[in-house]
């Protein structure tokens, strides 16, 4: 039914591809089995029935709404849903798994965890599930995860596996080698199958407690653990000496929560690590903070250290390596070498040997300015590659203020020169520091496409300034509802209550015309949507929080100099420090800051370590038809790349769908989704045509949420 290409059928001859990125499946070409379809991340397919000749046919071949929207926008769908034998696997905005026929549409099943043992607790995003075929002594099974609990379900008919862990799930806040009682650990991402074992990372609060970010591989079987990586080393292990001496008995942090790759012929699983907690102030995690900001190679059987690459150290601005490094094969220097490409929210990419962890390319350690806040040491150098060049702006001076008004371009001016804006790596500060790119990317969780047959790296990236700005606390006021509130929530609701700009983070101003102080105390205890739990906080202090909020006083800054207190700067205190929120830097309007443009989508060639092609990626209507050139928007998920000369990205803003010719960049198709697609695509072929699904779950960016999974296809003949 469809053209087969060249690489195709050497590839299907020679078994090169199928030895790296095989399932357990028998339809390697025309199933999407593993998240970001294959082991190695590609976000590659080799379906070239929709291709550039034909992409502007394409037209709604099914959809199915899976429950759960929030009305109020705070829910969302981060899904790249899997392909297996013709059924579809994906979760809802409530975390419920379920599997469609994946011609039609048609509900096969639906399993709801939290009838199964699971907690309500935040954060409410899944990205994925894992599917292991069975045999004759055990069933095939969808592995997920929702609130703390890791799930084994029946593939066919989505029961819990109940010889699993505990009566079909496994409890991740367990055997991380310290009690982490009232921490929040979950898995947004699904973890990657070698052989018999599942190996999983976990998302974490970032705050001032956290639970370590270990990495834990479990028999896919029986749900018991086989090995653990500690990524805060212990006393013994390298690595060590990087930290403070008690480091491994209170630090957190330093989690794989955006995604794994394997090798399976080298037996070698590569993992992304997260920044340290707390993200803005390391005083009581003095040193480079191994296994933190790296890409770790480990024995995927026994989980042991092959080789690290760090690229951040001693993280102080939440630069977590942000999506699963993508496994490539490149040509270098003359030579054909296998290679890990790793990008950076920085808008760097890391193109790294992969046996050695060495860098193909040149990587300097760049000199930055130390830290004048009290008691911290940031790191004296950050690695920086050469080549490739950054796919995102480095800096953001006053040459490069919004033009698209006077009126816009007088108001960012005014708040410019009140801050800190010295690029890369500049250490947050008590008047204000612009994060740029901002945290989220550059690159974002979405990740990068690979396509084997040119070397080329397609990523989707952001171009949006942020505005960290900390805060001292008083130590006079610690145990007070205001110091608490400024300790563990200010960071997401604002100093004054008022919430985080354009994101998902809700004010809390009037909070007695919405809530109850029961349910104030429940969603502190249990956490909900983002909001991770804060479980190990007692019940006074609890108390203490919801009487600050209830009473409608604002913040009150502390402006006098830092208590010395040695207790301040121990695990248990925290930081001295709190911030005002994860705040974008807009116009009046509600635009970025910068000049145009703010999301882009870039073509990298990783043979020559050069930028082939760059173009604007989402449009904001309104400004177009003001004549403004197309300025791109931020943007959430990754792209498809396919053997029909086709790059797929929904992601935008402006909630579109869209196809690109992979070679120029030129747009050939988009659509209208009822809902922001702010999740990775996937593609497949069921009886001969081929399909795009995408997840179109909206809820960032203050845009609506939806429940809705959109299939396309060509018309029938």
């Amino acid at each position: 039914m469809w053209r087969i290409s060249i690489f195709f059928l050497i590839t299907a001859l020679c078994g090169c591809r199928s030895s790296q990125n095989s399932t357990n499946s028998d339809n390697s070409y025309t199933d999407w089995s593993v998240y970001l379809g294959d082991a190695t991340s590609s976000h590659y397919s080799l379906l070239d029935q929709i291709n550039q000749n034909n992409v502007e046919d394409l037209t709604l071949a099914w959809i199915y709404n899976s429950g759960d929207a929030d009305s109020t926008g705070r829910t969302q769908i981060q899904c790249n849903p899997i392909i297996v034998d013709s059924i579809l696997y994906a979760t809802s905005p409530g975390l419920k798994a379920f599997a469609l026929n994946a011609g039609t549409g048609e509900e096969i099943w639906r399993f709801d965890p939290f009838k199964a043992g699971a907690v309500a607790e935040g954060p409410g995003i899944n990205r994925g599930v894992t599917y292991w075929k069975g045999n004759e002594e055990y069933e095939s099974r969808i592995l997920y995860s929702a609130g703390s609990r890791l799930f084994a379900l029946d593939a066919l008919t989505g029961m819990p596996i109940v010889t699993f862990g505990e009566a079909g799930s496994v409890d991740l806040r367990k055997d991380l080698g310290r009690d982490v009682t009232g921490l929040a650990v979950s898995a947004r991402t699904p973890g990657i199958l070698y052989e018999h074992l599942l190996i999983q990372g976990t998302s974490l609060s970032e705050g001032i407690r956290s639970a370590p970010g270990h990495i834990r591989a479990y028999d896919v079987r029986t749900g018991e653990m086989v090995w653990i990586f500690h990524t805060i080393p212990h006393p013994g292990e390298f690595g060590y000496d990087t930290w403070p001496e008690d480091a491994y008995l209170h630090s957190g942090g330093a989690n794989a929560w955006s995604g794994l790759s394997l090798d399976r012929e080298r037996g070698t699983v590569f993992l992304p690590t997260g920044s340290a907690a707390f993200d803005f102030w390391g005083g009581n995690r003095i040193g480079k903070n191994l296994f933190a900001n790296s890409v770790l190679a480990l024995d995927a059987m026994t989980g042991e250290r092959k080789w690290h690459f760090q690229a951040v150290h001693h993280d102080i601005w939440d630069r977590d390596l942000p999506a699963a490094p993508n496994l490539v094969t490149v040509m270098h220097e003359g030579r054909s070498i296998d290679a890990v490409a790793q990008v950076t929210k920085s808008g760097h990419v890391f193109l790294l040997d992969r046996e050695t962890g060495i860098p193909l390319f040149p990587v300097e350690e760049q000199a930055f300015p130390p830290s004048d806040l009290q008691g911290e040491q940031a790191w004296p150098t950050q690695p920086i590659p050469r080549k490739p060049p950054p796919f995102a702006r480095q800096r953001f001076d006053e040459s490069d203020i919004t033009d698209i008004s006077p009126e816009s371009h007088a108001y960012v001016l005014e708040r410019f020169r009140q801050t800190r804006s010295d690029g890369q790596f500049v250490p947050p500060s008590v008047e204000g520091t612009i994060i740029y790119p901002g945290f989220d990317g550059g690159a974002e969780w979405g990740g990068a496409g690979y396509d084997p047959t040119t070397g080329m790296l397609y990523v989707n990236s952001n171009e949006m300034p942020w505005i960290l700005t900390m805060v001292p606390l008083n130590p006079d006021n610690a145990t007070s509802g205001e110091g608490l509130y400024a300790r563990y929530c200010a960071g997401c609701h604002g100093l004054e209550r008022e919430g985080s700009s354009g994101e998902d983070m809700p004010a809390l101003t009037n909070l007695e015309s919405r809530m109850t102080r029961e349910d104030v105390r429940n969603q502190i205890a249990r956490g909900i949507g983002f909001m991770p739990s804060f479980g190990f906080l007692n019940e006074s202090e609890v108390s203490a929080i919801t009487d600050f909020l209830f009473a409608g006083t604002g913040m009150v800054r502390n402006e006098k100099s830092l208590s010395t207190d040695p207790e301040l700067s121990n695990f248990f205190a925290g930081s001295p420090y709190g911030h005002t929120g994860y705040n974008r830097f807009f116009d009046q309007n509600g635009y970025p800051a910068v000049k145009p443009p703010w999301g882009t989508l870039n073509a990298i060639n990783l043979n020559m370590g050069t930028i082939e092609w760059t173009v604007p990626l989402g449009e904001f209507p309104e400004l177009t038809a003001r004549g403004i050139p197309q300025t791109g928007t931020e943007n959430y998920g990754g792209p498809v790349v396919t053997a029909g000369g086709l790059i797929f990205i929904a992601a935008t803003k402006d909630e579109r769908f869209r196809a690109f010719r992979k070679d120029t960049g030129a747009m050939l198709w988009e659509t209208q989704l009822p809902a922001g697609g702010y999740a990775t695509p996937s593609t497949y072929a069921v009886n001969g045509t081929q399909y795009v699904v995408i997840a179109a779950g909206g809820g960032k960016m203050g845009t609506k949420s939806g429940d809705a999974y959109l299939a396309f296809s060509l018309p029938e003949p």
